[in-house]
Parts: structure tokens; C-alpha cells; sequence
């Protein structure tokens, strides 16, 4: 665990360094160029068509990101199924899948092994219930879940702004409190890409949103979640808990969970922050027999493996109506759109 530690210091001193045009981000600047052309090339041979995209026949929306280092993407992916599962569509969901050792298309099932599918689909699975598939292809993830599941009419994609051999009909970027740091590419700064770039929708989860967009608002529940499904509330954890707590966080701000925890009201005795995705394999619950042990959800689909007793707190993320009211109206035309291609093609007539 000591060397986890380590990294996610590391980790987050680079996150720092990308906050401002020091002089590490300088002397990275030439390997920032360098990143930035392959990424223009790339672009260019999908647009000549030296790169081959494919296309399903459902819509596909991207929720994805320019920003290297996490911006909330996950909780927005949940929150849109979930929204689009109110709205009665049946909706699929297909993901890289992230640190998983597989690379093998597969259906993402709620005791699914992390190894194989990664972390944030089981979460997204546990908390939509709606069909979830990985492979390193999302095009393969794509085609495979319609395969499976034909009355799927959406796809939602988490992560995937970069994937350009997927055709997306609607994009959503997120963007933190951080923006786009210092502007510069990797490793030079946080972008992927250059921004701006045309999306159809941006997306703020942070407090302050540093550029134009909606804005998404994320607080956490006032419960944490044992293993087994049962709840207890967290006013009642702080009158009942006989031993201190002790916060364990493996995302890309596990401060700002620390923090959260504390505006609850809970009194945090240690905390333990980890590197992003980390799979808790260092980790020995004989070292905090002494502690209650509070996770993030995501981190609990794993610790729950070697810490059964841990509770998870969920983290909710909710929309402006505004957000609501544009995605809606351009889904609904993506939806009519596909529908009148469909039936001018069982019709014997093409579209242009």
C-alpha cells in the first residue's frame, strides 16, 4: 500500500504542475508538440478516410472528456441512463473498460470480476441496471451489445471522445472546476486534444465552471451502502460508529471525497489516498481491524473483495433543467432522424 501511496503522490503532483505554465510544463512543452501532431494526423487519415470509423444503427451519444486526470465523467453516464431509462428508451451502455486485463469483448454482469471488466462499468451496471458492454474496440462493444439486445435504442458511451473508429451522433465534453489547466497538450499539460474543439454539449461538474456550459451538480448521499446492499444513514454512522473512521479514496481527487466526508459532518481520524483505479491489491484489511473503513462507490466494487465490512458512500449527480431541456430536443431529432432513415430504406428508397 505504501508504493500506491507513492504513486498517487506522484500522480497528483503532476495534476498540480498542470494547473500553470511552470517550468515543467515548459521543459515538456517539445514532447507537447510532438504529442499534438501525431494527434492532428490521426484526425486527418479518419477524415480521408486512410482510417476506417464505423457506424451502428442506433444513436450513440459520447460522454467523454479533453482533460486527462478525471473530471466526473462516470456519475454523468449514470445520471443520463438513468434519465433516458425515465424517459422509457432502452439503453445500452459500452465502455473501454479501464484498467482491465482482458481484452476480449464482454458483457458487463453486477458480479462481473473487476479484473476482467473494470471498475466503472460494474459501478455503471449496478446503478442502471441497463446493458453494459467492454472491449477495447467500442465499436466491437457496440455491435456486440445490439447483437445481444436489438430493442437497444440508444448507446451511450463512457469515455470515447478520442475513439474516432466509433461514430458518435452527439457529444457531450465535462470539464471540472480545472478547466483546461494550463492549455498545453500531454505531457505538457492535461489536454488530449486542442481545445476548443465543436461538441454539441459541455458539461461542468465542478463548484466554479471555468468555460461556458451546463452545469451538473454533484452531492453526496446522506447514506453509505454495506456489501450486502443495506444502508445506514451517515447521521446515524457518526452516533453509532464504535471506532474512528478511516476514508480510503483511489479516484482523481480523493480530497475533494476527504472533504465531502467532513462537510457530512464525519469526523475522519485518517485518510488514505490511492492512485486512480487502483485495484487494491497491496491492501490488507488486517491493518484496519481497528477502523471503520468509508470508500467511494467505485473504489467499494473492489475493496469489498478484501474489506467486506467497508461502507461505500454514493456520490449523486444531477442536471440544470436547461442541460435537460437541449438534450432532450437533440436526441429527439437524432431518435426521428434514425427512425425516417429506416423507414425510407424499407421503403426501397435512399436518403442523402
Amino acid at each position: 500500500m505504501e508504493v500506491a501511496a507513492q504513486r498517487a503522490a506522484l500522480q497528483r503532483r503532476l495534476l498540480t504542475a498542470w494547473t500553470h505554465r511552470g517550468l515543467l510544463a515548459w521543459a515538456l512543452w517539445p514532447l507537447a508538440l510532438l504529442f499534438g501532431t501525431l494527434v492532428m494526423l490521426r484526425r486527418g487519415m479518419f477524415k480521408l478516410g486512410l482510417l476506417q470509423s464505423g457506424q451502428v444503427p442506433v444513436p450513440v451519444i459520447v460522454v467523454g472528456n479533453v482533460v486527462a486526470g478525471g473530471s466526473g465523467k462516470t456519475p454523468v453516464v449514470i445520471a443520463l441512463v438513468q434519465h433516458l431509462r425515465a424517459r422509457g428508451l432502452q439503453v445500452g451502455v459500452i465502455s473501454r473498460g479501464y484498467g482491465r486485463r482482458e481484452k476480449d469483448c464482454q458483457e458487463v454482469h453486477q458480479n462481473s470480476p473487476i479484473s476482467a471488466v473494470g471498475d466503472e462499468p460494474v459501478l455503471i451496471k449496478r446503478n442502471t441496471s441497463a446493458s453494459v458492454f467492454v472491449a477495447s474496440r467500442r465499436l466491437e462493444a457496440a455491435r456486440s451489445l445490439l447483437e445481444r439486445y436489438p430493442e437497444t435504442q440508444v448507446i451511450v458511451a463512457d469515455d470515447g471522445l478520442q475513439h474516432l473508429a466509433l461514430r458518435r451522433d452527439l457529444e457531450i465534453c465535462v470539464f471540472d472546476e480545472r478547466g483546461i489547466g494550463n492549455g498545453f497538450l500531454l505531457p505538457a499539460g492535461p489536454l488530449r486534444e486542442h481545445w476548443p474543439r465543436p461538441v454539441d454539449l459541455v458539461l461542468h461538474t465542478g463548484n466554479l465552471a471555468a468555460l461556458t456550459g451546463f452545469k451538473a451538480h454533484r452531492a453526496m448521499a446522506d447514506h453509505a451502502q454495506a456489501a450486502d446492499g443495506s444502508r445506514i444513514s451517515l447521521q446515524a454512522l457518526m452516533l453509532s460508529s464504535t471506532k474512528p473512521l478511516l476514508a480510503v479514496a483511489a479516484i482523481a481527487k480523493p480530497d475533494e471525497f476527504f472533504f465531502m466526508l467532513r462537510a457530512k459532518g464525519l469526523v475522519l481520524d485518517r485518510t488514505v489516498s490511492l492512485p486512480d483505479h487502483c485495484d487494491f491489491s497491496s491492501w490488507s484489511s488486517h491493518d484496519c481491524r481497528d477502523f471503520t473503513v468509508i470508500c467511494t462507490e467505485k473504489d467499494a466494487v473492489k475493496l469489498w473483495q478484501r474489506q467486506p465490512d467497508a461502507l461505500a458512500v454514493p456520490l449523486l449527480c444531477t442536471f440544470d433543467p436547461a442541460f435537460i431541456t437541449r438534450f432532450d430536443a437533440l436526441l429527439s431529432n437524432l431518435l426521428m432522424s434514425r427512425s425516417n432513415s429506416r423507414l425510407s430504406s424499407h421503403n426501397g428508397h435512399t436518403t442523402s
